[in-house]
């Protein structure tokens, strides 16, 4: 299968453009196309067949549920049996953006895949042009999971998406990069106290000014049983290399370096700017706020695959804020392993 990755952008006369992503989906096909979040993989999400699809070009499990993408506050109801009261507050305050809730599904609307068996769906309607032209031109609902092999750092280009799926979709809607650059905050909102079951940029602090309390457990607390959400079972964001966390501190940072490269190592560091001087055999940086690291932890790990890089070093952060959703991406990227003075390769 040829693959085209289509320019699509305001300098861009991408009238085509749309008119074919929306023939290709319509006729139960994939397109990738960019969100405010990351890039996403796109499937009508009433077409079983078409949803297959993603799963099978990903390699992405089965029990691993899609979210649903909508271009208007009007369909939420053709899906979900019910809307409550906090859960409109969230929509008032926080879509389109880069949220998604958990509802009771209406059982026989949406395909099977999509919700992987559960008696529930994450909708979401993404705050980005690109994304947001294309579902009202289509006027359907899309399953879209990141648009990256499964287990892969998430596409924050469209270059990304051509390098993990090339030859296995027919296009890539490419509007550039992404700008927040860690998936959508998902709350799961058909609890009494609602649960934040993946962290994102819309924070616990964000939802407790609107709807009062809400649960954040650990990525750690919520890998038992079945994930009810993306991202929720599964080891992600890893690059080729082993990740493995240090704290933000130059000396032990350096010290670290220094031993690994004596045992043999070829070591990428991830850190901020100010690290740069260390004498890691790669340094990519994460910048120097929590919004930078978010913008560009995923294109620092990709980058990693490009290197010979044997270890990689990802200096962490703290979990206030956006904080959460870096270190809930990071520690799976890791498997939650940390870096240790009496290092073993695990």
């Amino acid at each position: 299968m040829e693959t085209q990755r289509l320019i699509v952008d305001n300098n861009v006369d991408s009238k085509k453009s749309y008119s074919q992503a929306v023939d290709l989906l319509n006729r139960g096909e994939l397109v990738a196309f960019p969100t405010e979040t990351v890039y996403g993989l796109g499937a009508v999400a009433t077409n079983e067949t078409a949803v297959k699809k993603i799963y099978a070009a990903k390699g992405r499990p089965s029990d691993n549920p899609l979210i649903v993408h909508i271009g208007t506050f009007d369909e939420l109801e053709n899906y979900v049996d019910n809307i409550s009261d906090k859960a409109r507050k969230c929509m008032g305050a926080f879509w389109p953006g880069p949220l998604t809730m958990i509802f009771k599904v209406k059982p026989n609307v949406l395909a099977a895949s999509v919700t992987a068996g559960l008696d529930t769906v994450g909708i979401r309607m993404p705050n980005h042009p690109v994304a947001l032209k294309l579902l009202q031109k289509l006027g359907k609902p899309v399953a879209a999971p990141s648009a990256n092999r499964s287990g892969k750092p998430s596409p924050t280009e469209g270059i990304h998406v051509e390098q993990d799926l090339a030859g296995k979709i027919p296009m890539i809607l490419d509007g550039g990069a992404t700008g927040i650059g860690v998936e959508s905050t998902v709350i799961d909102l058909t609890l009494e106290t609602p649960v934040i079951l993946r962290p994102g940029a819309i924070t616990k602090e964000m939802f407790e000014s609107v709807i009062g309390q809400v649960k954040q457990p650990t990525h750690i607390e919520q890998k038992a049983g079945a994930p009810r959400a993306p991202g929720m079972k599964y080891t992600h964001y890893a690059p080729n290399a082993p990740v493995y966390l240090i704290e933000q501190d130059e000396q032990q940072v350096s010290e670290a370096i220094k031993e690994l490269q004596q045992q043999g190592h070829k070591v990428a560091l991830l850190a901020p700017q100010s690290f740069e001087h260390l004498n890691s055999d790669w340094f990519f940086t994460f910048g120097d706020s929590k919004q930078d690291m978010a913008a560009n932890l995923f294109h620092a790990l990709r980058a990693c695959d490009l290197t010979a890089a044997d270890i990689v070093l990802a200096t962490v952060t703290s979990t206030d804020g956006v904080g959460a959703a870096i270190m809930n991406r990071l520690e799976k990227s890791a498997g939650s392993k940390w870096y240790t003075k009496d290092f073993q390769e695990q």
